[in-house]
């Protein structure tokens, strides 16, 4: 009972911020919050937005398959941050782009941009529903399940709390929403973390000289090439990801964009860039410290390492304060991650399917429409998500994030023209020969693809758009 008041009374704060943000609320105010959003509250609320319910789970246990060396992957993020900042942003600002899939449109072609959308809609629906089915299924293991309330009436009760307070001030919402939602996930994971120590009888100075004496601490990985830690693997991936799945991606996008201007856009997104370093250190100094904790303890680890975390914080074994700090940390990161895509969703369909940015009737249907869509999804992971959970999101964005990378670096580094006729082909047939040879070379050689599945992906949509292309004449 504890965990459902709780969950309510956060959904009530954020329903609250939702009516007083959304006054006087039009699809200009939905898509692009009027252009008037303070770069500094914007940064701060994309760490919550950027981290999801994922990380809140996934990556403590994380260090009991890899030890520490996915801060490879964020020391890439800040990287492709820069890149992001410095590339993509001066050319969406100087386009006044509602949705950056229309370049596709101005430089490439109405299909080309209509591919570019619909790969996005398709990748930020699984990527998204992933993340929330996080939140879902720890809710109903540890809580619903004991009131007998099935996951299909779960999942559709969250969604519908998410749907409330986003319907009417969409981004200009989850610009104020994010900020409170990132406040309250790094206060409970810092809080976390300082139970955590006390339960080993350490302050905060002894748990970190603990964590950094740990075996588990090993951040870099430089010597066996096939591993998918190795570090330049990891580090150029890292770049890459962020590249695709906030550069290329209007769920991310969006809320940059309702900066003033182009040089505050910047300055949010560099900012934000380099929190992901610490705050990620953050959560898996916390996966060593329940690690020593289960050992101190005597308490086997999970088979299944996404539920390290929830085994001590949601089952009551830390006190009634942690389970609280649990549930609003991780209903926080996933809240935040959802709104955001229920929003992008809402706005690509609008402006980029239907081309009717101001019926403000269509995006009310749209975006409830985007909510049941979503119900569906989550609901159907749970019955075919068989591997980690953050590792499934990457390996899915890998195989439809890469022709949007592809798409754009296409348009972005050459001057050529493609045969617009083809570009859903080409789309279509890259990950459909990344999915055989990652198949392939799985079976008949020693190496394993990882996250650089991505940049195979891309490789090959960019490769066939050479193919298809002609030189710009004049």
């Amino acid at each position: 009972m504890l965990i459902i008041i709780t969950v309510l009374a956060y959904f009530a704060v954020l329903y609250v911020l939702g009516r007083v943000t959304s006054a006087h609320a039009t699809n200009e105010t939905f898509f692009r919050a009027d252009r008037k959003s303070p770069w500094p509250m914007v940064a701060f609320g994309m760490i919550g937005a950027s981290v999801s319910g994922v990380s809140f789970v996934s990556v403590p246990g994380m260090v009991a398959r890899q030890d520490m060396t996915y801060l490879q992957t964020c020391l890439g993020f800040i990287l492709g941050y820069f890149i992001v900042a410095f590339v993509l942003l001066p050319v969406y600002y100087k386009m006044n782009l509602t949705t950056i899939y229309t370049y596709l449109r101005r430089r490439l072609g109405r299909r080309a941009y209509k591919t570019g959308a619909a790969f996005f809609m398709l990748s930020d629906l699984t990527g998204a529903a992933v993340k929330f089915y996080i939140v879902c299924i720890i809710l109903q293991r540890f809580v619903f399940d004991g009131y007998g309330v099935p996951f299909a009436v779960t999942v559709p009760a969250l969604m519908l709390l998410i749907w409330l307070y986003t319907r009417e001030g969409g981004i200009k919402t989850l610009v104020w929403t994010d900020t409170f939602q990132t406040l309250c996930m790094i206060g409970a994971l810092v809080l976390i973390i300082i139970n955590v120590a006390g339960e080993l009888g350490m302050g905060l100075v002894d748990a970190a000289k603990a964590v950094a004496a740990d075996r588990r601490s090993r951040i870099f990985a430089f010597g066996d090439w096939l591993s998918p830690q190795n570090f330049w693997k990891q580090f150029v991936s890292g770049a890459f990801i962020v590249v695709v799945m906030t550069g290329l991606n209007q769920n991310m996008m969006q809320k940059n964009l309702t900066c003033k201007t182009l040089r505050e856009a910047q300055k949010d997104v560099c900012s934000y860039g380099f929190a992901f370093v610490p705050v990620n250190l953050l959560f898996l100094a916390l996966g060593v410290l329940l690690m020593m904790l289960a050992q101190k303890e005597g308490t086997p680890l999970p088979d299944n390492s996404d539920e390290l975390l929830p085994m001590f914080a949601a089952t009551g074994r830390l006190g009634d304060l942690v389970t609280v700090l649990f549930t609003i940390g991780i209903v926080a990161a996933s809240a935040s991650t959802i709104d955001s895509s229920l929003t992008a969703l809402t706005t690509t369909y609008c402006v980029d399917i239907c081309q009717r940015a101001s019926d403000e009737r269509l995006r009310r249907r749209a975006h409830f429409s985007v909510a049941f869509i979503f119900v569906v999804f989550i609901i159907a992971f749970r019955y075919i998500n068989s591997t980690s959970v953050i590792d499934a999101v990457y390996i899915l964005c890998s195989y439809t994030y890469g022709p949007l990378l592809g798409l754009f670096a296409f348009g972005l580094l050459t001057k050529r023209k493609t045969d617009d006729r083809a570009v859903p082909y080409i789309a279509v047939a890259s990950p459909l020969v990344c999915l055989a040879l990652d198949y392939a070379t799985s079976h008949f050689t020693a190496y394993r693809f990882g996250y650089e599945l991505l940049l195979l992906n891309g490789a090959l949509t960019f490769a066939g758009l050479m193919l298809k292309g002609e030189k710009v004449r004049g």
